[in-house]
């Protein structure tokens, strides 16, 4: 089974532009990111998959690999579904470029998911870790999943899901992590099929999957790690490298 990883990453960000090339302890966020990826050596290549040449450069002048879009894209997914069309794999997952505390733990976590389904039920399989604090649960920047019985993802929101109407039923809140590890073909089935409206509501795309009926396998994990959506986050960043 080979297994490849691909790292989008947009120069462009609403919430925080250029971040992908903020200083993190000596070098860039993007660059932490692959070599973090590379290091966990679970993959058989890892490569960065841009719109940018200034983070092409950044990853091929220090050893890297990189690939150039060809188009637009609004997704992630969609960008590395067009990257991976022509490279062989069986498995491809998607590390954000914004997750420089990549580590194997999680990672391995994620990828036993196909080892053992002999059947093939699984298209993707993607992390979530519990989260207790409500101004983090109720933070539209943070993605929440709820799961079924078999931790199969039953939706993904921005909004608190579910709603505690009942304080006392010991509901456990999980955020998404985004780190996604497809089989090839539900990635190239995702890039053909167009974005419906709980999708382009959201703006998540994950959802794109369950509304095709496409099955998601959870993975929960205690490692948070600190993913680079804002400003304040590469502080905490910064704090957390020392």
């Amino acid at each position: 089974m080979k297994i490849i990883s691909m790292i989008p990453a947009r120069y462009s960000a609403s919430r925080f532009p250029a971040k992908l090339m903020q200083d993190l302890g000596g070098k860039t966020v993007i660059l932490r990111t692959y070599q973090a990826t590379v290091n966990t050596g679970l993959f058989d290549d890892v490569y960065v998959v841009t719109d940018s040449s200034i983070i092409f450069s950044e990853i091929t002048s220090n050893g890297g690999k990189a690939i150039m879009s060809k188009k637009e894209h609004q997704s992630g997914s969609d960008r590395i579904a067009e990257a991976v069309e022509d490279v062989e794999a069986d498995i491809v997952v998607n590390v954000q470029g914004d997750e420089p505390f990549t580590e194997r733990e999680s990672l391995e976590k994620v990828l036993n998911v196909f080892k053992t389904d002999d059947h093939k039920e699984i298209d993707l399989a993607s992390l979530m870790v519990e989260i207790h604090d409500w101004e983090e649960i109720s933070n539209p920047n943070t993605v929440k999943v709820i799961v079924d019985q078999q931790n199969f993802a039953l939706y993904f929101s921005r909004s608190p899901i579910p709603f505690p109407r009942d304080k006392e039923a010991g509901t456990r809140y999980f955020k998404h992590k985004g780190i996604y590890a497809f089989r090839k073909q539900a990635l190239l089935d995702f890039y053909k099929l167009p974005m419906q409206f709980l999708e382009a509501t959201e703006k998540i795309e994950c959802i794109r999957y369950l509304e095709y009926g496409k099955r998601i396998k959870m993975v929960e994990t205690s490692v948070e790690g600190v993913e680079i959506d804002t400003p304040e986050d590469l502080e905490r960043a910064k704090k957390l490298w020392k």
